[in-house]
Protein backbone atom coordinates (compact mmCIF):
# COMPACT_ATOMS: atom_id res chain seq x y z
CA UNK A 1 0.00 0.00 0.00
CA UNK A 2 2.66 2.52 -1.03
CA UNK A 3 1.70 6.21 -1.00
CA UNK A 4 3.19 9.35 -2.49
CA UNK A 5 3.29 13.02 -1.42
CA UNK A 6 5.32 16.08 -2.26
CA UNK A 7 6.43 16.51 1.36
CA UNK A 8 6.34 14.06 4.25
CA UNK A 9 6.79 15.41 7.78
CA UNK A 10 7.97 12.95 10.44
CA UNK A 11 6.59 14.02 13.82
CA UNK A 12 3.36 15.42 15.20
CA UNK A 13 4.16 18.43 17.38
CA UNK A 14 4.42 22.17 16.86
CA UNK A 15 7.54 22.02 14.66
CA UNK A 16 6.00 19.29 12.50
CA UNK A 17 2.72 21.13 11.96
CA UNK A 18 4.55 24.39 11.27
CA UNK A 19 6.50 22.59 8.55
CA UNK A 20 3.37 20.93 7.16
CA UNK A 21 1.39 24.18 6.99
CA UNK A 22 4.27 26.06 5.37
CA UNK A 23 4.74 23.35 2.74
CA UNK A 24 1.00 23.21 2.02
CA UNK A 25 0.94 26.98 1.56
CA UNK A 26 3.43 26.50 -1.29
CA UNK A 27 1.09 24.10 -3.02
CA UNK A 28 2.64 20.84 -1.82
CA UNK A 29 0.67 17.72 -0.98
CA UNK A 30 1.66 16.90 2.61
CA UNK A 31 1.45 14.03 5.08
CA UNK A 32 2.26 14.22 8.79
CA UNK A 33 3.45 10.94 10.30
CA UNK A 34 2.67 10.75 14.02
CA UNK A 35 4.14 7.73 15.80
CA UNK A 36 1.73 8.07 18.75
CA UNK A 37 -1.93 7.11 18.79
CA UNK A 38 -4.24 10.09 18.39
CA UNK A 39 -4.99 10.31 22.11
CA UNK A 40 -1.26 10.76 22.86
CA UNK A 41 -0.37 12.80 19.79
CA UNK A 42 1.41 16.13 19.69
CA UNK A 43 4.89 15.23 20.89
CA UNK A 44 6.35 17.35 23.66
CA UNK A 45 4.35 20.35 22.45
CA UNK A 46 1.23 18.88 24.00
CA UNK A 47 2.87 18.71 27.42
CA UNK A 48 3.97 22.35 27.54
CA UNK A 49 2.16 25.20 29.22
CA UNK A 50 2.22 26.90 25.81
CA UNK A 51 4.41 29.93 26.64
CA UNK A 52 6.23 31.18 23.56
CA UNK A 53 9.11 33.67 23.40
CA UNK A 54 9.39 36.26 20.66
CA UNK A 55 10.80 39.73 20.12
CA UNK A 56 8.39 42.65 20.36
CA UNK A 57 8.66 46.42 20.74
CA UNK A 58 5.67 47.10 22.98
CA UNK A 59 1.95 46.79 23.47
CA UNK A 60 1.16 47.66 19.83
CA UNK A 61 2.99 44.50 18.73
CA UNK A 62 1.17 42.46 21.38
CA UNK A 63 -2.16 43.79 20.08
CA UNK A 64 -1.37 42.27 16.67
CA UNK A 65 -1.31 38.83 18.27
CA UNK A 66 -4.11 38.89 20.83
CA UNK A 67 -7.22 40.85 21.73
CA UNK A 68 -6.72 43.12 24.74
CA UNK A 69 -9.45 44.92 26.62
CA UNK A 70 -9.07 48.56 27.57
CA UNK A 71 -8.82 47.50 31.19
CA UNK A 72 -6.01 45.05 30.41
CA UNK A 73 -4.09 47.74 28.55
CA UNK A 74 -4.62 50.24 31.36
CA UNK A 75 -3.56 47.89 34.17
CA UNK A 76 -0.68 46.06 32.46
CA UNK A 77 2.90 46.98 31.74
CA UNK A 78 3.81 44.70 28.83
CA UNK A 79 7.22 46.33 28.53
CA UNK A 80 9.41 45.51 25.57
CA UNK A 81 11.43 42.49 24.58
CA UNK A 82 13.25 43.59 21.47
CA UNK A 83 15.61 41.61 19.25
CA UNK A 84 18.68 42.86 21.11
CA UNK A 85 17.26 41.56 24.38
CA UNK A 86 16.43 38.20 22.81
CA UNK A 87 19.96 37.96 21.35
CA UNK A 88 21.45 38.89 24.72
CA UNK A 89 19.46 36.16 26.46
CA UNK A 90 20.37 33.53 23.88
CA UNK A 91 24.07 34.33 24.00
CA UNK A 92 24.17 34.64 27.78
CA UNK A 93 22.37 31.42 28.70
CA UNK A 94 24.19 29.33 26.06
CA UNK A 95 27.54 30.82 27.09
CA UNK A 96 27.91 32.23 23.56
CA UNK A 97 27.86 28.76 22.00
CA UNK A 98 24.63 29.14 20.03
CA UNK A 99 25.22 29.09 16.27
CA UNK A 100 25.10 32.76 15.21
CA UNK A 101 23.36 32.10 11.89
CA UNK A 102 20.66 29.88 13.36
CA UNK A 103 20.25 32.21 16.32
CA UNK A 104 19.79 35.15 13.97
CA UNK A 105 17.02 33.29 12.14
CA UNK A 106 15.37 32.36 15.44
CA UNK A 107 15.39 35.89 16.84
CA UNK A 108 14.74 38.01 13.75
CA UNK A 109 11.91 35.80 12.48
CA UNK A 110 10.25 35.21 15.84
CA UNK A 111 7.67 38.02 15.64
CA UNK A 112 6.81 37.47 11.98
CA UNK A 113 6.38 33.77 12.73
CA UNK A 114 4.00 34.61 15.57
CA UNK A 115 2.00 36.77 13.15
CA UNK A 116 2.03 33.89 10.65
CA UNK A 117 0.73 31.47 13.30
CA UNK A 118 -1.94 33.95 14.36
CA UNK A 119 -2.92 34.48 10.72
CA UNK A 120 -3.32 30.74 10.36
CA UNK A 121 -5.79 30.64 13.26
CA UNK A 122 -3.59 30.01 16.33
CA UNK A 123 -4.82 32.09 19.26
CA UNK A 124 -2.63 33.56 22.00
CA UNK A 125 -3.43 35.06 25.42
CA UNK A 126 -1.33 37.02 27.96
CA UNK A 127 0.30 34.91 30.67
CA UNK A 128 -1.16 36.66 33.69
CA UNK A 129 -0.24 35.03 37.01
CA UNK A 130 2.78 32.98 35.97
CA UNK A 131 4.61 35.81 34.20
CA UNK A 132 3.12 38.96 35.72
CA UNK A 133 2.40 39.79 39.34
CA UNK A 134 0.14 42.62 40.44
CA UNK A 135 2.06 45.24 42.40
CA UNK A 136 0.55 48.62 43.31
CA UNK A 137 -2.50 47.89 41.16
CA UNK A 138 -0.60 47.07 37.97
CA UNK A 139 0.57 43.86 36.32
CA UNK A 140 4.15 43.91 35.07
CA UNK A 141 5.46 41.24 32.71
CA UNK A 142 9.00 40.03 33.30
CA UNK A 143 11.55 37.64 31.84
CA UNK A 144 10.70 38.09 28.15
CA UNK A 145 7.59 35.88 28.23
CA UNK A 146 4.27 37.55 27.55
CA UNK A 147 1.94 35.29 25.53
CA UNK A 148 0.96 31.63 25.52
CA UNK A 149 -1.14 29.55 23.17
CA UNK A 150 -4.78 29.50 24.21
CA UNK A 151 -5.39 26.20 25.95
CA UNK A 152 -1.67 25.72 26.58
CA UNK A 153 0.21 22.99 24.77
CA UNK A 154 -2.88 20.80 24.26
CA UNK A 155 -4.75 23.79 22.81
CA UNK A 156 -1.87 24.56 20.46
CA UNK A 157 -1.70 21.00 19.12
CA UNK A 158 -5.47 20.75 18.76
CA UNK A 159 -5.58 24.03 16.82
CA UNK A 160 -2.69 23.09 14.54
CA UNK A 161 -4.19 19.66 13.88
CA UNK A 162 -7.59 21.11 13.02
CA UNK A 163 -6.07 23.73 10.72
CA UNK A 164 -3.89 21.15 8.96
CA UNK A 165 -6.67 18.65 8.36
CA UNK A 166 -9.03 21.40 7.16
CA UNK A 167 -6.44 22.22 4.50
CA UNK A 168 -6.15 18.68 3.19
CA UNK A 169 -3.00 17.64 5.05
CA UNK A 170 -3.12 13.92 5.88
CA UNK A 171 -2.30 13.14 9.53
CA UNK A 172 -1.46 9.46 10.00
CA UNK A 173 -1.51 8.24 13.62
CA UNK A 174 0.31 5.13 14.90
CA UNK A 175 2.61 5.65 11.92
CA UNK A 176 6.24 5.14 12.92
CA UNK A 177 8.92 6.10 10.43
CA UNK A 178 11.48 3.29 10.39
CA UNK A 179 14.05 4.51 7.89
CA UNK A 180 14.60 7.07 5.18
CA UNK A 181 14.37 5.97 1.58
CA UNK A 182 17.71 6.98 0.11
CA UNK A 183 19.07 6.06 -3.31
CA UNK A 184 22.64 7.11 -2.59
CA UNK A 185 22.00 10.58 -3.93
CA UNK A 186 18.85 11.95 -2.31
CA UNK A 187 16.15 11.14 0.19
CA UNK A 188 12.93 10.22 -1.60
CA UNK A 189 10.59 9.12 1.17
CA UNK A 190 10.27 7.01 4.29
CA UNK A 191 9.59 3.41 5.18
CA UNK A 192 6.90 3.19 7.86
CA UNK A 193 4.99 0.82 10.09
CA UNK A 194 1.39 2.04 10.19
CA UNK A 195 -1.23 0.21 12.24
CA UNK A 196 0.96 -2.89 12.17
CA UNK A 197 1.63 -2.83 8.41
CA UNK A 198 4.89 -1.90 6.73
CA UNK A 199 5.03 0.10 3.52
CA UNK A 200 6.91 2.92 1.83
CA UNK A 201 5.78 6.52 1.39
CA UNK A 202 7.46 8.24 -1.52
CA UNK A 203 8.06 11.99 -1.32
CA UNK A 204 10.00 14.70 -3.05
CA UNK A 205 11.24 15.88 0.35
CA UNK A 206 11.16 14.74 3.97
CA UNK A 207 11.12 17.02 7.01
CA UNK A 208 12.27 15.39 10.25
CA UNK A 209 10.57 16.93 13.30
CA UNK A 210 10.36 13.91 15.58
CA UNK A 211 11.90 15.32 18.78
CA UNK A 212 15.07 14.53 20.71
CA UNK A 213 16.21 11.33 22.40
CA UNK A 214 15.11 12.15 25.96
CA UNK A 215 12.66 9.24 26.24
CA UNK A 216 15.37 6.63 25.56
CA UNK A 217 17.19 5.85 28.86
CA UNK A 218 20.07 4.13 27.04
CA UNK A 219 20.75 7.16 24.84
CA UNK A 220 20.37 9.51 27.82
CA UNK A 221 22.97 7.60 29.77
CA UNK A 222 25.29 7.23 26.79
CA UNK A 223 25.30 10.91 25.87
CA UNK A 224 24.26 12.86 28.99
CA UNK A 225 26.19 10.67 31.43
CA UNK A 226 25.79 8.25 34.35
CA UNK A 227 22.66 8.74 36.40
CA UNK A 228 20.53 10.15 33.61
CA UNK A 229 18.61 6.88 33.33
CA UNK A 230 17.13 7.93 36.70
CA UNK A 231 15.57 11.13 35.38
CA UNK A 232 11.83 11.31 34.74
CA UNK A 233 10.63 12.28 31.25
CA UNK A 234 8.43 15.37 31.37
CA UNK A 235 6.79 14.80 28.02
CA UNK A 236 5.97 12.13 25.48
CA UNK A 237 7.27 8.58 25.68
CA UNK A 238 7.70 8.52 21.91
CA UNK A 239 10.69 10.86 21.56
CA UNK A 240 13.39 8.19 21.43
CA UNK A 241 15.70 9.74 18.85
CA UNK A 242 14.24 8.02 15.78
CA UNK A 243 14.63 11.03 13.50
CA UNK A 244 18.23 11.61 14.52
CA UNK A 245 19.17 7.96 14.03
CA UNK A 246 17.45 7.69 10.64
CA UNK A 247 19.25 10.76 9.37
CA UNK A 248 22.66 9.65 10.62
CA UNK A 249 22.15 6.30 8.90
CA UNK A 250 22.13 8.15 5.57
CA UNK A 251 25.18 10.24 6.46
CA UNK A 252 23.82 13.24 8.35
CA UNK A 253 26.21 15.21 10.53
CA UNK A 254 25.75 15.53 14.26
CA UNK A 255 25.72 18.97 15.85
CA UNK A 256 25.31 20.68 19.16
CA UNK A 257 25.44 19.97 22.88
CA UNK A 258 25.01 16.18 22.94
CA UNK A 259 25.81 16.01 26.65
CA UNK A 260 23.34 18.81 27.41
CA UNK A 261 19.59 19.01 27.83
CA UNK A 262 16.66 21.01 29.14
CA UNK A 263 15.88 19.55 32.58
CA UNK A 264 13.83 21.00 35.43
CA UNK A 265 12.70 20.44 38.98
CA UNK A 266 9.90 17.87 38.70
CA UNK A 267 7.78 16.20 41.36
CA UNK A 268 9.94 13.44 42.84
CA UNK A 269 7.14 10.86 42.64
CA UNK A 270 5.92 11.74 39.15
CA UNK A 271 5.52 8.82 36.71
CA UNK A 272 8.24 7.68 34.31
CA UNK A 273 6.78 9.66 31.40
CA UNK A 274 4.50 12.66 31.11
CA UNK A 275 0.85 12.31 32.06
CA UNK A 276 -1.50 14.25 29.78
CA UNK A 277 -4.11 14.44 32.54
CA UNK A 278 -1.64 16.40 34.67
CA UNK A 279 0.24 18.04 31.81
CA UNK A 280 3.02 20.38 32.88
CA UNK A 281 1.89 20.55 36.49
CA UNK A 282 4.49 18.17 37.91
CA UNK A 283 6.97 21.04 37.43
CA UNK A 284 7.75 23.16 40.48
CA UNK A 285 9.04 26.54 39.34
CA UNK A 286 8.46 28.95 42.21
CA UNK A 287 11.81 28.12 43.82
CA UNK A 288 13.13 31.72 43.32
CA UNK A 289 10.81 32.74 46.19
CA UNK A 290 11.99 30.02 48.58
CA UNK A 291 15.04 27.87 49.13
CA UNK A 292 16.06 24.36 48.05
CA UNK A 293 17.90 21.89 50.27
CA UNK A 294 19.38 18.46 49.56
CA UNK A 295 19.64 15.29 51.65
CA UNK A 296 22.29 16.84 53.90
CA UNK A 297 19.91 19.70 54.66
CA UNK A 298 22.10 22.19 52.83
CA UNK A 299 21.30 24.67 50.08
CA UNK A 300 23.24 23.90 46.90
CA UNK A 301 22.32 26.58 44.36
CA UNK A 302 21.44 30.27 44.08
CA UNK A 303 17.67 30.05 43.79
CA UNK A 304 17.46 33.78 42.99
CA UNK A 305 20.22 33.98 40.38
CA UNK A 306 17.73 35.19 37.78
CA UNK A 307 14.08 35.01 36.79
CA UNK A 308 13.01 31.36 36.72
CA UNK A 309 12.75 31.62 32.89
CA UNK A 310 16.54 31.67 32.72
CA UNK A 311 17.43 29.09 35.38
CA UNK A 312 14.73 26.40 35.49
CA UNK A 313 15.99 24.53 32.41
CA UNK A 314 19.41 23.91 33.97
CA UNK A 315 18.49 23.31 37.61
CA UNK A 316 17.06 19.86 36.90
CA UNK A 317 20.61 18.66 36.20
CA UNK A 318 21.82 20.22 39.45
CA UNK A 319 19.08 18.45 41.42
CA UNK A 320 19.93 15.11 39.77
CA UNK A 321 23.53 15.55 40.91
CA UNK A 322 22.53 15.90 44.59
CA UNK A 323 22.76 12.98 47.06
CA UNK A 324 19.98 10.52 46.25
CA UNK A 325 18.92 12.73 43.31
CA UNK A 326 16.35 14.93 45.07
CA UNK A 327 15.74 18.27 46.78
CA UNK A 328 13.04 19.88 48.89
CA UNK A 329 11.71 23.36 48.10
CA UNK A 330 10.86 25.32 51.26
CA UNK A 331 8.44 28.27 51.51
CA UNK A 332 7.02 30.29 54.39
CA UNK A 333 3.82 32.29 54.61
CA UNK A 334 5.36 35.47 53.22
CA UNK A 335 5.47 33.96 49.72
CA UNK A 336 3.00 31.06 49.50
CA UNK A 337 0.49 33.33 47.75
CA UNK A 338 3.04 33.67 44.91
CA UNK A 339 3.29 29.94 44.24
CA UNK A 340 2.32 28.90 40.74
CA UNK A 341 -0.81 26.82 40.13
CA UNK A 342 1.20 23.59 39.81
CA UNK A 343 1.75 23.64 43.59
CA UNK A 344 -1.96 23.18 44.19
CA UNK A 345 -2.62 19.98 42.23
CA UNK A 346 -3.63 16.76 43.94
CA UNK A 347 -0.64 14.75 42.63
CA UNK A 348 2.03 16.52 44.65
CA UNK A 349 4.71 15.44 47.15
CA UNK A 350 4.14 17.98 49.90
CA UNK A 351 4.53 18.36 53.66
CA UNK A 352 3.44 21.19 55.94
CA UNK A 353 4.50 22.11 59.47
CA UNK A 354 3.90 24.86 61.99
CA UNK A 355 7.54 25.07 63.12
CA UNK A 356 10.99 24.57 61.61
CA UNK A 357 11.61 21.76 64.09
CA UNK A 358 8.45 19.96 62.99
CA UNK A 359 9.31 20.54 59.32
CA UNK A 360 12.80 19.10 59.81
CA UNK A 361 11.26 15.81 60.94
CA UNK A 362 8.93 15.62 57.96
CA UNK A 363 11.43 16.13 55.11
CA UNK A 364 11.92 12.56 53.99
CA UNK A 365 15.56 11.69 53.34
CA UNK A 366 16.92 14.94 54.83
CA UNK A 367 19.29 15.20 57.82
CA UNK A 368 17.18 17.16 60.36
CA UNK A 369 20.09 18.74 62.25
CA UNK A 370 21.81 19.80 59.05
CA UNK A 371 18.56 21.35 57.83
CA UNK A 372 17.93 23.32 61.03
CA UNK A 373 21.49 24.61 61.06
CA UNK A 374 21.14 25.67 57.41
CA UNK A 375 17.90 27.57 58.08
CA UNK A 376 19.55 29.44 60.97
CA UNK A 377 22.53 30.41 58.81
CA UNK A 378 20.33 31.42 55.91
CA UNK A 379 17.96 33.54 57.99
CA UNK A 380 20.84 35.40 59.60
CA UNK A 381 22.32 36.21 56.18
CA UNK A 382 19.22 37.85 54.59
CA UNK A 383 19.56 41.57 53.88
CA UNK A 384 16.45 42.95 55.58
CA UNK A 385 17.12 46.53 54.44
CA UNK A 386 16.28 45.80 50.77
CA UNK A 387 12.64 45.70 49.68
CA UNK A 388 11.22 42.47 48.25
CA UNK A 389 9.65 42.77 44.77
CA UNK A 390 8.76 39.64 42.77
CA UNK A 391 8.36 41.56 39.48
CA UNK A 392 12.00 42.65 39.20
CA UNK A 393 15.42 41.37 40.13
CA UNK A 394 15.19 43.19 43.44
CA UNK A 395 18.73 42.65 44.74
CA UNK A 396 17.37 41.43 48.08
CA UNK A 397 20.28 39.15 48.80
CA UNK A 398 22.07 37.15 51.45
CA UNK A 399 25.64 37.78 52.51
CA UNK A 400 28.37 35.38 53.59
CA UNK A 401 26.91 32.03 52.52
CA UNK A 402 28.50 29.36 50.36
CA UNK A 403 25.60 29.87 47.95
CA UNK A 404 24.31 33.39 48.41
CA UNK A 405 20.82 34.05 47.12
CA UNK A 406 21.08 37.01 44.75
CA UNK A 407 17.43 38.12 44.59
CA UNK A 408 14.12 37.59 46.43
CA UNK A 409 15.77 36.43 49.67
CA UNK A 410 13.26 36.24 52.53
CA UNK A 411 13.75 34.65 55.91
CA UNK A 412 12.13 31.27 56.48
CA UNK A 413 10.42 31.96 59.79
CA UNK A 414 6.68 32.60 59.31
CA UNK A 415 4.74 29.35 59.63
CA UNK A 416 2.94 27.31 58.64
CA UNK A 417 5.69 26.18 56.28
CA UNK A 418 5.23 24.29 53.02
CA UNK A 419 7.79 21.98 51.42
CA UNK A 420 7.74 20.14 48.08
CA UNK A 421 10.02 17.27 47.06
CA UNK A 422 11.47 17.48 43.55
CA UNK A 423 13.68 15.36 41.35
CA UNK A 424 14.87 15.84 37.78
CA UNK A 425 12.48 15.98 34.85
CA UNK A 426 14.09 16.00 31.41
CA UNK A 427 12.31 17.99 28.71
CA UNK A 428 14.44 17.63 25.62
CA UNK A 429 18.02 17.00 24.55
CA UNK A 430 20.23 19.64 22.92
CA UNK A 431 22.27 17.41 20.59
CA UNK A 432 20.96 16.67 17.13
CA UNK A 433 21.39 17.17 13.41
CA UNK A 434 23.34 19.85 11.59
CA UNK A 435 21.22 22.04 9.31
CA UNK A 436 21.95 25.03 7.10
CA UNK A 437 20.06 28.31 6.97
CA UNK A 438 17.45 26.76 4.66
CA UNK A 439 16.62 24.06 7.20
CA UNK A 440 18.33 21.41 5.04
CA UNK A 441 20.23 18.62 6.79
CA UNK A 442 23.96 18.52 6.10
CA UNK A 443 26.07 15.40 5.72
CA UNK A 444 29.39 14.69 7.43
CA UNK A 445 31.17 16.56 4.61
CA UNK A 446 28.91 19.52 5.47
CA UNK A 447 27.12 19.26 2.14
CA UNK A 448 23.29 19.41 1.93
CA UNK A 449 21.53 16.06 1.73
CA UNK A 450 19.06 16.47 -1.15
CA UNK A 451 15.47 15.99 -0.05
CA UNK A 452 16.11 16.06 3.72
CA UNK A 453 15.18 18.88 6.13
CA UNK A 454 14.81 19.14 9.91
CA UNK A 455 13.19 21.28 12.61
CA UNK A 456 12.42 21.23 16.31
CA UNK A 457 14.20 19.46 19.14
CA UNK A 458 16.32 17.26 16.87
CA UNK A 459 18.18 20.27 15.40
CA UNK A 460 21.53 20.75 17.10
CA UNK A 461 23.51 23.94 17.50
CA UNK A 462 20.85 26.29 18.88
CA UNK A 463 20.77 25.56 22.62
CA UNK A 464 23.76 24.79 24.83
CA UNK A 465 23.77 24.21 28.62
CA UNK A 466 20.50 26.10 29.13
CA UNK A 467 17.79 27.97 27.25
CA UNK A 468 15.46 30.93 27.75
CA UNK A 469 11.97 29.74 28.71
CA UNK A 470 9.51 29.59 25.83
CA UNK A 471 12.18 29.47 23.14
CA UNK A 472 11.54 25.81 22.37
CA UNK A 473 8.10 26.45 20.89
CA UNK A 474 9.23 29.47 18.90
CA UNK A 475 12.25 27.53 17.62
CA UNK A 476 9.95 24.74 16.47
CA UNK A 477 7.67 27.23 14.72
CA UNK A 478 10.44 29.29 13.09
CA UNK A 479 12.50 26.37 11.84
CA UNK A 480 9.45 24.26 11.06
CA UNK A 481 8.15 27.03 8.83
CA UNK A 482 11.61 27.41 7.26
CA UNK A 483 12.03 23.66 6.65
CA UNK A 484 8.52 23.25 5.24
CA UNK A 485 8.98 26.19 2.88
CA UNK A 486 12.32 24.85 1.66
CA UNK A 487 11.05 21.30 1.34
CA UNK A 488 8.24 22.52 -0.89
CA UNK A 489 10.71 24.35 -3.09
CA UNK A 490 10.14 27.86 -1.79
CA UNK A 491 12.27 30.46 -0.08
CA UNK A 492 11.65 32.49 3.06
Amino acid sequence: MDKQYDVVVVGGGNAAFSAALAAQERGASVAVLERAPEEESGGNSRFTAGAIRFAYEGVEDIKQLTELSEDEIATTDFGTYNQDQFFDDMFRVTKYRTDPDLCEILVTRSFETMKWMHGNGIRFVPIYGRQAFKVDGKFKFWGGLTLEARGGGPGLVESETAIATSRGIDVLYRCRALKLLHDGDRVHGVSVRHDGKRYDIEARSVVLAAGGFQADPEMRTRYLGPGWELAKVRGTRFNTGDGIKMAMEVGAAARGNWSGCHAVGWDFNAPEFGDLAVGDNFQKHSYPFGIMVNATGRRFVDEGADFRNYTYAKYGRVILEQPDNFAWQIFDQKVVHLLRDEYRIRQVTKVTADSIEELAGKLEGVDPRGFMDEIARYNAAVRQDIAFNPNVKDGRTTEGLAFDKTNWANTIEDGPFEAYQVGCGITFTFGGLRIDTNGQVLDTDLEPIPGLYAAGELVGGIFYFNYPGGSGLISGAVFGRLAGTSAAGGNE
